[in-house]
């Protein structure tokens, strides 16, 4: 939007799996001309980097040399998504050291001048001075029938239970985990994206951040 060209945004966005946030980040990032990133394809990328070295999550000296020089075009690698790397990236989640190791890439992301970044820690520990704050929740059985989509392009049988099983599963980690658990701050918008389709979700969306930026900048 051409009104806000000119002026610093830093939008953090956090959501459970299959909330709306990764969609609805793509879509703002879009509309203000922000540069984006996800921090989840952090996680995958450490993931993929320890399956592929049949490293251990607690190899210090191996963590630290691949989370110093991550480069956003390693993030667009396709083998990110491999089942292998998508379940094993919930489990080094939880890992304090790497969460740690990836902290200070993230936060060097968001000093620049346009910029949405994405997860589950964001506006609580990433960027708790964000100058917008979104949080993404949507209804389990709608975000079953979105990931059951997605999920089916690889594997024809996998069903709807299985697929909120491990969506609960995954809940239950992300909002009880010691270090950076999924959680509301205190100043975040709610966004409900149950009923909502993507052009009515953008809508939204494009309005919240026009009203916010408008109350600041004027």
């Amino acid at each position: 939007m051409n009104l806000f060209k000119n002026v610093k945004i830093l939008i953090a966005a956090d959501g459970g799996a299959a909330s709306g946030k990764t969609t609805g980040s793509k879509q703002l990032s879009k509309n203000f001309g922000l540069k984006l990133l996800s921090s989840g394809l952090l996680y995958r990328y450490v993931s993929l980097r320890l399956l592929s070295n049949k490293k251990k999550i607690n190899k210090k000296t191996f963590i630290t040399k691949i989370t110093k020089n991550i480069s956003l075009k390693q993030l667009k690698n396709k083998k990110l998504f491999d089942p292998e790397v998508t379940k094993y990236s919930a489990v080094i989640a939880k890992s304090k050291m790497i969460r740690l190791s990836l902290r200070k890439f993230q936060k060097n992301f968001a000093k620049q001048q346009r910029v949405c970044i994405e997860g589950r820690d964001i506006g609580t520990v990433i960027c708790p001075k964000a100058d917008i704050k979104l949080f993404f929740k949507c209804s389990l059985n709608v975000r079953a029938l979105r990931r059951l989509k997605e999920y089916r392009k690889n594997n024809k049988k996998i069903s709807l239970n299985e697929v909120k099983k491990s969506l609960k599963t995954r809940d239950y980690h992300d909002s009880t985990r010691k270090i950076s658990a999924l959680k509301i701050a205190k100043d975040s918008i709610v966004v409900d994206t149950t009923k909502l389709n993507k052009k009515e979700m953008e809508k939204k969306l494009v309005n919240i951040v026009r009203r916010k930026l408008i109350n600041k900048y004027g």
